[in-house]
């Protein structure tokens, strides 16, 4: 395929700044090898390295195993005296297992550039980091670089599901199945490992939470040979495989009638079963986990808890080496809307706080961001952190399921960011979640971060070409999340539509406008939801405000938002750290952004900013829209300068959202004008 959308940020035919190549042009003439040709990952990294670097100059790098001159070497420490001359003392040891160096070496005859890790894995992720410097222009002949990953496990989830369909998928059916068949031999899954490595990606979940009948045989023999070779693919990027399973799958494949998971027979057969798994993928990462959530059979079945339920299949990996990931998307989903002391906010701390320290140390716990389900707005979950002895990663969600759905635009990493950089206060100043995801505030055996997907088979990967920046950016911040946001769109933008520092830089700034922009045409100062049940896209206020979710903004005409305080509602806030805490439950303190989350107050209450709460929603949808016809103009102010097929692409997907955000305003503002009977000073129209 030689769609440039389909290349993403991997363009073929790359035209660079040649100026700024100039000074390390003479080194891409010959590449010297290593001893290490046998190697899957290795192999690979010399592939990509000599494809990068004839797809940017033209021409093909020789390999050879030796050279003088000007040259690139790479290879593992160890493997090549001219590496480990290279390498300093004690280098080695904090490169870590996917850490790499890039650095230039003058020996008088010979002068080369080194590309190393301690591990190919760290080799792999030098060569893409190389070839991304190179085409940014950010290489010199004094080149020296080191980078080790913040991050130990960097993975991302598939929501796919075997007859080709994908749970919030926005771009098209799944690249793995179709038809209840793996697409084992497909060429686009090793396009799409290329893509993922080439940002870090070292796990991924290849099928949905939720497992239906047919995922539920992945880990029997019937499948498995598939599952083994789209595993052999991803290997030889450096990505290890995991399968999210079916608690009750000891039932539904007929074999048992019990998934207790306190039973010998059940876990008897779990044991076979992990045994059968590593027989055809002996490097297995292990299984994700969703139980006892959303109508998923899970432990509370039998009467255990979810230690009992995680432990049972940690007991059967450990051999191995494999984990549970096991997600804390845990909530009672048939509330009683009446009922205004149930909390779905406070849902997954209060289940799994008390088990702290009765988990085995191979379990994980998955934690979403936020408290609620990905949306535009909400606070960090106050459950990150708060299990000192039990493993944890953060949960983040590149599929745009509350954020627009890869039909509006909506770059995401500023608010990771934010996320990242919020202090729980756990262990005093500086427990922040990105600390804590790393393992350096609590001492977990297992940590990182992960992702549900955002692509799918549609020919530029993601439904929309902006939406590309998502995934990469996500690679790209869980590697080091002291990026800003802006170098990250600056990067990929350069790397996805050509070096054209001025287009970029106005790609650049459409996306760093797009979430501020979405939050103001959508739900106000954190109330969120506001949403059409179960398709999520499109304003529908009381959609869920009557329903067994518990996802409530309780306007009346009074006034608007959830009192989750101690003092008056269902005390979540207490859930926090004393200093966090107070700050939420605080009126006066409480962030605006997030003030409908935590408070119901009148419409005439007057946020940090002098404004009443209904004039900010009326003035923040009308800004919403303003701001998407900015967008427009300049988008449109690129014709030239970008592809004529993805500038097209891009100008019908803004139109779309034009209209889109037009929707909002007009029926978020006439229902609360309704509601409040208080008029916009500004006298705009509002029906």
């Amino acid at each position: 395929m030689t769609s440039k959308g389909y290349q993403a940020w991997l363009q073929n035919g790359f035209e660079p700044d040649h100026a700024a190549m100039g000074p390390i042009h003479d080194f891409l003439q010959q590449i010297i090898t290593t001893a290490q040709a046998g190697s899957g990952i290795y192999q690979t990294a010399v592939q990509e390295l000599v494809d990068g670097i004839r797809s940017i100059t033209g021409q093909k790098p020789v390999c050879m195993e030796s050279g003088s001159g000007r040259y690139l070497t790479l290879g593992t420490i160890g493997s090549s005296s001219f590496i480990d001359q290279s390498i300093e003392a004690g280098e080695a040891e904090r490169l870590g297992d996917e850490g790499f160096v890039i650095r230039k070496v003058d020996r008088g005859e010979h002068v080369y550039i080194v590309l190393a890790g301690k591990t190919e894995k760290g080799l792999l992720y030098a060569v893409f980091h190389f070839l991304r410097l190179l085409k940014t222009g950010g290489l010199t002949d004094q080149v020296d670089v080191t980078e080790v990953p913040k991050y130990r496990l960097r993975m991302v989830n598939h929501w796919d599901n075997m007859d080709g369909s994908v749970e919030r998928g926005y771009a098209g059916q799944s690249i793995f199945y179709r038809n209840d068949v793996l697409l084992s031999r497909s060429a686009r899954v090793r396009d799409y490992a290329r893509l993922l490595a080439s940002v870090g990606i070292n796990g991924i979940a290849i099928n949905n939470v939720n497992v239906h009948r047919h995922e539920t045989r992945l880990i029997t023999e019937v499948y498995l040979p598939d599952v083994a070779r789209i595993a052999d693919i991803f290997r030889n990027y450096g990505i290890r495989l995991y399968l999210s399973v079916n608690f009750a799958a000891p039932i539904e494949l007929g074999d048992l009638r019990t998934a207790d998971p306190l039973d010998a027979d059940v876990q008897k057969w779990w044991k076979e079963k992990a045994a059968d798994v590593y027989c055809y993928v002996p490097d297995f990462g292990g299984f994700l986990v969703k139980a006892d959530s959303e109508n998923r059979p899970g432990p509370f079945t039998y009467g255990r808890d979810h230690a009992d339920g995680a432990n049972m299949l940690a007991e059967a990996l450990k051999p191995y080496g494999g984990i549970v990931l096991w997600r804390c998307f845990v909530y009672n989903c048939h509330q009683d809307w009446r009922d205004r002391t149930t909390d779905r906010a406070r849902a997954a701390y209060d289940h799994f706080k008390p088990l702290d320290g009765r988990f085995l140390d191979n379990v994980v716990l998955q934690i979403k961001n936020g408290p609620m389900d990905f949306q535009v707005r909400e606070p960090v979950s106050p459950l990150i952190g708060a299990m000192e002895k039990t493993n944890q990663i953060v949960e983040f969600q590149i599929t745009q399921e509350y954020t627009g759905q890869q039909k509006d635009v909506c770059y995401l990493i500023p608010q990771w960011k934010e996320v990242l950089d919020f202090d729980t206060r756990i262990k005093g100043e500086g427990s922040t979640v990105k600390e804590i995801a790393a393992g350096l505030v609590h001492p977990y055996v297992h940590s990182g971060i992960t992702a549900v997907s955002n692509i799918g088979d549609d020919l530029n990967w993601t439904g929309h070409h902006l939406a590309q920046a998502n995934l990469y950016g996500y690679g790209r911040l869980i590697w080091n999340p002291e990026l800003s946001s802006e170098l990250i769109a600056k990067e990929w933008a350069l790397l996805t539509f050509g070096p054209n520092k001025a287009a970029a830089d106005t790609i650049a700034d459409i996306l760093m406008a797009s979430w501020p922009i979405y939050e103001k045409y959508t739900s106000p100062l954190g109330v969120g939801w506001m949403v059409r049940p179960h398709y999520h896209y499109g304003p529908d206020i009381d959609g869920y405000e009557y329903s067994k979710w518990g996802t409530y903004h309780f306007a009346d005409c009074h006034g608007i938002g959830v009192d989750r305080t101690q003092s008056t509602g269902t005390g979540y806030s207490a859930q926090y750290e004393k200093a966090n805490s107070e700050l939420y439950e605080n009126l006066e303190t409480c962030p605006d952004e997030l003030l409908l989350f935590f408070h119901h107050v009148p419409y005439t209450h007057r946020l940090k900013s002098g404004k009443t709460v209904i004039q900010h929603i009326y003035d923040t949808h009308f800004e919403g829209v303003e701001q998407v016809e900015q967008v427009i103009s300049r988008w449109r102010g690129l014709e030239g300068d970008i592809d004529a097929e993805r500038y097209r692409h891009v100008c019908g997907r803004l139109e779309a959202q034009l209209e889109n955000a037009k929707e909002w305003r007009d029926v978020i503002n006439t229902y609360f004008y309704r509601k409040s009977a208080i008029p916009d000073e500004k006298n705009r129209v509002i029906y």
